[in-house]
């Protein structure tokens, strides 16, 4: 009989570890909104993600990396001003206070999605993965938009990947 036992004991635990894991998912604090992917013309090799960030728990939490199967390479950016040029920086993380919003919006903070696997047409949806500094992840589909900034905030975005 214990060598029956066994498997039975085997199943239990991984379901537990499913609901454990379930449980840790749906306590995540972070939520998003408005979340949209910069329609690009087909030539392009990149584009950006923009969202509202917001997080409902009592701790800071950070974004501390992205992923996208519509990309090769996923990067979380920030535009500064250097001597009066605009220019794009890589991060290793963006910040959400506890109880706060981060926006992620043209010519500020963003997800560059570089390496583009295949065209992306207005009205497509692109997966993207936040992870967390605390492991979790969240997973979103993304709407491709057309997104129109005044004064070209994201310029250079459409047509290549300099600099990087």
């Amino acid at each position: 009989m214990a060598h029956f036992a066994l498997p039975s004991l085997r199943c239990a635990l991984a379901g537990m570890a499913l609901a454990l894991a379930s449980q840790s998912v749906l306590a995540q604090p972070l939520s998003i909104e408005n979340a949209q992917v910069r329609a690009v013309p087909p030539v392009s090799t990149t584009t950006a993600a923009f969202m509202v960030m917001h997080n409902r728990g009592d701790s800071d939490l950070a974004v501390v990396d992205a992923r996208s199967p519509a990309a090769g390479v996923t990067e979380l950016h920030n535009h500064v001003d250097v001597d009066g040029v605009m220019q794009m920086r890589r991060l290793t993380e963006i910040g959400v206070p506890a109880g706060g919003s981060v926006e992620l919006a043209p010519g500020g903070l963003h997800l560059m999605l570089i390496d583009l696997v295949a065209p992306l047409h207005e009205g497509d949806e692109v997966e993207v993965t936040l992870v967390l500094d605390s492991g979790e992840t969240l997973t979103l589909s993304v709407p491709v938009q057309r997104i129109e900034v005044m004064g070209g905030g994201m310029q250079g975005h459409g047509g290549g990947h300099r600099g990087h």
